[in-house]
């Protein structure tokens, strides 16, 4: 299973420049609004808003941002009505691609996924045609240096994790959602340093592609990722290290 989420650790190794933050900020901020709309605002009692703050801490949003995200969802102050949606399709190559978005506007999203993905030779499909391909994760990404193999295997599985896996330079610690915040705390607790942490979708199997294919899967997802709308985008293409890193 080795490497079977290395577009997840791609992303977190080129962690969020600056110019890219504004745009984190948000995509969190309307997540913690849409979480605390569906689950109320009480971080203890709501677990997707409880992750949710979660990633926005890692990212350093300071907490009145949080706060007003959750007064928008709970109704006290203000705020846009977000409806959610998963897009699903096929990008170059054959390979899986799923979308998360929260949007105000359904028609103008779904037309505007539809054009990043057919400009990158792939195609968007029916719910659910990819979907199955994926499972629902806890997923933390440590660096080799920072951590000794056997003490991150012993802190993660005595927590509760599933896995550790090497993935070149880093390693994986993969939970099952509900165990993904318990992992976590003792991870940190223990002064392991991580340098990604989220409840995410990881491939059952990948798809290697290489030369233009892998080329034009990059941009297909970039461009997915700069969509206002997009929220998270999965993928179980494996792409070589020297195209992703080039």
């Amino acid at each position: 299973m080795s490497g079977h989420s290395k577009w997840s650790t791609i992303k977190h190794k080129k962690a969020a420049t600056d110019a890219k933050r504004g745009k984190s900020f948000t995509k969190l901020i309307k997540e913690i609004t849409v979480a605390a709309r569906m689950g109320g605002g009480d971080v203890n009692a709501n677990p997707r808003l409880r992750t949710a703050v979660l990633a926005a801490r890692a990212e350093n949003m300071p907490k009145d941002n949080m706060d007003r995200a959750i007064k928008k969802g709970t109704g006290d102050l203000e705020g846009v009505n977000y409806e959610e949606i998963v897009y699903e399709g096929y990008g170059p190559g054959g390979a899986a691609v799923m979308v998360e978005s929260l949007t105000d506007n359904k028609n103008r999203t779904v037309a505007e996924v539809r054009h990043i993905f057919n400009k990158a030779g792939g195609n968007l499909g029916a719910s659910g045609c990819v979907g199955y391909l994926f499972d629902k994760k806890g997923y933390l990404v440590v660096e080799k240096s920072a951590a000794d193999e056997e003490a991150l295997m012993e802190c993660a599985l005595e927590a509760g994790a599933e896995d550790v896996l090497e993935d070149g330079d880093n390693f994986e610690v993969i939970t099952d959602p509900q165990d993904f915040e318990a992992v976590l705390d003792a991870i940190e607790a223990a002064g392991i340093a991580h340098i990604g942490a989220e409840v995410t979708m990881l491939p059952q199997t990948t798809a290697p592609l290489a030369g233009k294919e892998a080329e034009q899967m990059i941009r297909l997802i970039d461009n997915l990722d700069d969509n206002d709308d997009v929220q998270k985008v999965y993928t179980n293409a494996d792409i070589p290290d020297d195209i992703m890193d080039g």
